[in-house]
């Protein structure tokens, strides 16, 4: 589809549609009315926008509803209807307004899944506001990442979560978020770093910079990539505050070096509250931060 400026056109010009974190939906209105009173307001034929309602319908599988009105739904379909509103305009964009923010924990997830769905029969561009990482993972093709209406970074949502350009991004990117932990540069070749802790551990992490011996950095590793071994054989070494246990995982809240860290890893892991275990984790996989937060390359 070709580009177009449309910036000095009236709203109902510009061919978008608006999908509100709140719904917005008229409540003495029934499902069917709410989804075709854009059409009807821009004088469409009743026929047609019959149509596209029916249409909408079932592509977000409501075609049962279309005669109940907004208090009898439930977040998920009312979230539906105000998809479906979209939808019949047959815009060149659709805004979405942290669509999921009003639904409960097991809805959301259900209706990312469907939001992933429609997204890709509906094959036009959608621009998504969420403050939900992990929405912004599962859904985005590419993702901008704002700070205070700075961009941070824009790019696919592994590469943000691979390649971070600053500690900002590798924070946000990621549940539970990166561990970071203050360093000093030790020395710096063959694309290695090697750091010390405030205990005097050493970690090494890939970075092709030279970084002069000294020098404050922030090291991070993400708790997926950090390894529980025994302490015996282990450089790195950590004491078990919290294990959170969740079947097929457990988090392991630690003190590492005088600081708070986390390791994710598998749900059947034997050790308990109190222990002290050893940490590994492949360099190439850690980053490190200057002190205005830039990642090293």
């Amino acid at each position: 589809m070709a580009s177009a400026d449309v910036t000095n056109h009236q709203p109902a010009k510009r061919g978008i549609a608006m999908v509100f974190q709140s719904y917005a939906l008229y409540p003495h209105m029934t499902v069917a009315t709410n989804m075709g009173f854009g059409l009807k307001i821009a004088k469409v034929a009743p026929s047609e926008i019959a149509a596209k309602v029916a249409a909408a319908a079932k592509t977000l599988q409501i075609e049962h509803l279309l005669q109940r009105r907004p208090k009898d739904l439930s977040g998920g379909q009312r979230q539906r209807v105000a998809i479906g509103r979209a939808i019949v305009r047959e815009p060149r964009m659709f805004l979405f307004d942290e669509p999921l923010s009003n639904l409960d924990a097991a809805l959301r997830v259900e209706m990312r899944v469907e939001l992933a769905k429609i997204k890709a029969q509906l094959n036009t561009t959608v621009i998504y506001v969420t403050h939900d990482q992990v929405e912004a993972m599962t859904l985005a093709d590419k993702i901008v990442v704002l700070r205070e209406g700075r961009v941070e970074q824009v790019g696919r949502p592994l590469d943000l979560y691979a390649h971070p350009a600053n500690q900002f991004v590798a924070g946000f990117i990621g549940s539970p978020k990166m561990n970071f932990l203050p360093v000093q540069a030790v020395a710096s070749g063959d694309a290695l770093l090697r750091v010390a802790l405030e205990d005097g551990s050493q970690l090494q992490c890939a970075c092709s910079e030279s970084v002069a011996p000294g020098t404050a950095l922030t090291f991070g590793v993400r708790p997926e990539h950090l390894q529980v071994v025994p302490a015996a054989d282990a450089l790195l070494r950590a004491e078990v505050l919290v294990a959170e246990r969740l079947g097929g995982e457990t988090y392991f809240h630690l003190r590492l070096a005088g600081r708070s860290a986390i390791a994710r890893v598998t749900g059947d892991s034997r050790v308990a509250v109190g222990d002290a275990v050893g940490l590994a984790f492949d360099p190439a996989l850690a980053h490190a931060f200057v002190p205005d937060g830039r990642r090293l390359g």
